[in-house]
């Protein structure tokens, strides 16, 4: 591997802005792998746990990429808004969500300067997002700023450990007889360790009220899997059946959790 310094490639999904619901394209991994942990641990927390009225509730999903996730908590009820700096990314949105009888309301623009007023949401999400940007705190900031007081903030994001490494660096992207992402989809020194992730939120306003790990079925047998799915003799949606993710104690490779904006 070269030695420079690798540098995110955060134009794949304006590469790849159509394929987000084709279900043997590479964003299809998002939907069939990591959904399968992350939705139904969002849905115990905002409606199960705080107790929430999603009708009266508006949501803000940043980073929206094609609606993978959006349109689950539309699914929930939720007014939702979505938000992405890729156009094709929000297109391919748009035309799904409308196909599906979602009224989501979709905006092109960055997570660094939010087009929304003070206090405009109840919950804010960040999913698959945090380590693909350079100023995590100016996102947190604008998060915080458009969420009401006591306002929900949820998140998922890999840990920065070996094990991470190893995984979404070494086997996803490096690694060519295994590698199915494309080279610097992720870079591990943007990756943020949960205690470093709760102090970025603290200092904008947010209280972190739980974390929880997510981690793949059977991760002994994945880059058996890998090796298959390189190769062609199975497909993303075997794949994900395989190994989807589960909500875990472990955060070594990624977690998820969410925080609360402090009331004055």
């Amino acid at each position: 591997m070269s030695r420079r310094q690798r540098q995110i490639d955060n134009d794949v999904y304006n590469r790849l802005a159509g394929e987000w619901w084709a279900d043997d394209s590479l964003l299809a991994m998002l939907r069939m792998f990591v959904n399968p942990g992350r939705v139904p641990y969002y849905e115990r927390v905002l409606l199960a746990r705080l107790g929430l009225d999603p009708r009266r509730t508006p949501l803000l999903d940043i980073g929206c990429g094609g609606g993978l996730i959006a349109e689950e908590f539309a699914r929930m009820g939720f007014p939702v808004s979505g938000l992405d700096l890729s156009s094709g990314s929000i297109a391919t949105a748009r035309e799904h969500a409308q196909a599906q009888g979602y009224q989501i309301d979709y905006t092109v623009g960055g997570a660094e300067s939010l087009p929304y007023d003070d206090g405009s949401f109840g919950v804010v999400t960040c999913c698959d997002v945090i380590e693909h940007v350079t100023d995590v705190d100016r996102v947190l900031s604008e998060a915080s700023r458009v969420l009401r007081p006591g306002g929900v903030f949820l998140y998922d994001t890999p840990n920065r450990t070996w094990i991470s490494k190893l995984t979404t660096i070494k086997v996803a992207q490096d690694w060519a007889p295994v590698a199915c992402f494309p080279p610097d989809l992720h870079v591990w020194s943007m990756y943020w360790k949960p205690r470093e992730l709760a102090a970025a939120l603290r200092r904008n306003g947010l209280r972190s009220a739980d974390v929880r790990g997510l981690r793949p079925r059977r991760p002994l047998r994945m880059l058996w899997s890998a090796r298959q799915l390189k190769t062609g003799r199975i497909d993303v949606r075997e794949f994900g059946r395989r190994h989807a993710f589960r909500e875990s104690r472990d955060r070594s490779g990624q977690y998820m959790g969410y925080a609360v904006k402090r009331v004055a």
